[in-house]
């Protein structure tokens, strides 16, 4: 093997053996302007894309131990890297831009933890909410029946202080508007 081939597959084993998370994706029609939105909004959050050349791509990844069905890779091939722990963040990214733009990114398998996951369970996870939604959402549990307790005892306190003719008089009003 060449020195710069060599120099290559080193590069992309080291970049798969340091990121959290990998996604493979084929593209078609990836315009240069296209290219660098995309790989600005990556960088933003922790992911870096890379367009390689699938034999490369696949003895880095077996060196790496990780086995990829050459047979999904067709076209031309670019890899995401994810090298934040929270990669899901990245993944919902991915399939964004590509529904915004026609499908222009199709994401063929990824690594996540260790486990190769076909592209469709990756945009099943991808539309599970966030961290930070799910952890609104469990504060929102929390609070909710407290909220709803005060909401009694305020209803309960302002009840008696009334008289029963005060509340007839009340309950006829509602009836009658």
């Amino acid at each position: 093997m060449r020195k710069e081939k060599q120099l290559l597959l080193n590069e992309i084993k080291d970049k798969i053996d340091a990121s959290k998370a990998m996604f493979v994706a084929r593209y078609s029609a990836l315009e240069p302007n296209t290219s660098w939105a995309f790989r600005e909004q990556l960088s933003k959050l922790g992911g870096q894309f890379e367009v390689v050349r699938k034999r490369v791509f696949l003895k880095a990844a077996e060196q790496s131990g990780i086995k990829i069905d050459e047979s999904l890779l067709n076209g031309h091939v670019g890899i995401v890297f994810v090298s934040q722990d929270d990669y899901m963040p990245t993944a919902k990214m991915v399939f964004k831009f590509s529904e915004e733009r026609s499908k222009i990114l199709e994401v063929l398998c990824g690594q996540i933890e260790g486990k190769i996951m076909p592209g469709s369970e990756l945009e099943m996870l991808s539309k599970l909410p966030g961290i930070d939604e799910m952890r609104a959402a469990l504060i929102g549990l929390f609070i909710a029946p407290m909220a709803q307790m005060l909401s009694v005892l305020e209803a309960a306190m302002a009840g008696p202080l009334s008289s029963p003719e005060e509340q007839s008089q009340k309950i006829e009003n509602e009836v009658i508007s």
